[in-house]
């Protein structure tokens, strides 16, 4: 079996993923690798040809950055106690692409998600991200569901 060396985990900052990072950290300290933590900022609908009083679009942008960038930094020093062998990542585009992408650029071993488990409807309007990470995936997925009530 491969080691799992370079582990990638992407956060959306729900639930799920919450419980999918914490098992990702888990796994990077039991296999002493390397953990990168990647959000992706959905690109944005191009709402350029609408007239917004108050704010550009590249301003909206700006300053969506810097709030995922905050919770981001908020989110690993409240959640990685000790762990320090991680990079944090941000990228805007179509999530499944770029979890995939960026999961190829570092060569990772492992990818952990979480996913919502959405089934009938939802699942046709929804998709998920998870399932076609694990369709385009060049390495193994696991994916994280949160325990049903």
């Amino acid at each position: 079996m491969k080691p799992f060396d370079k582990i990638l985990t992407a956060i959306d900052f729900s639930e799920n993923s919450e419980l999918a990072f914490d098992y990702a950290v888990a796994m990077a300290t039991q296999f002493n690798s390397e953990l990168t933590i990647l959000h992706v900022i959905n690109e944005p609908v191009d709402l350029r040809g609408f007239y917004v009083p108050h704010i550009s679009f590249e301003q909206l942008e700006k300053e969506i950055e810097e709030g995922a960038a905050k919770m981001m930094e908020t989110f690993c020093s409240t959640k990685l106690g000790s762990f320090s062998n991680y990079k944090s990542v941000i990228v805007s585009g179509i999530p499944y692409e770029e979890i995939t992408r960026k999961a190829d650029e570092i060569g990772a071993s492992l990818i952990i998600l979480g996913t919502h488990g959405r089934t009938g409807l939802d699942h046709i309007l929804f998709g998920s991200t998870a399932e076609r990470v694990v369709r385009s995936a060049a390495c193994p997925v696991m994916t994280i569901r949160l325990p049903s009530v």
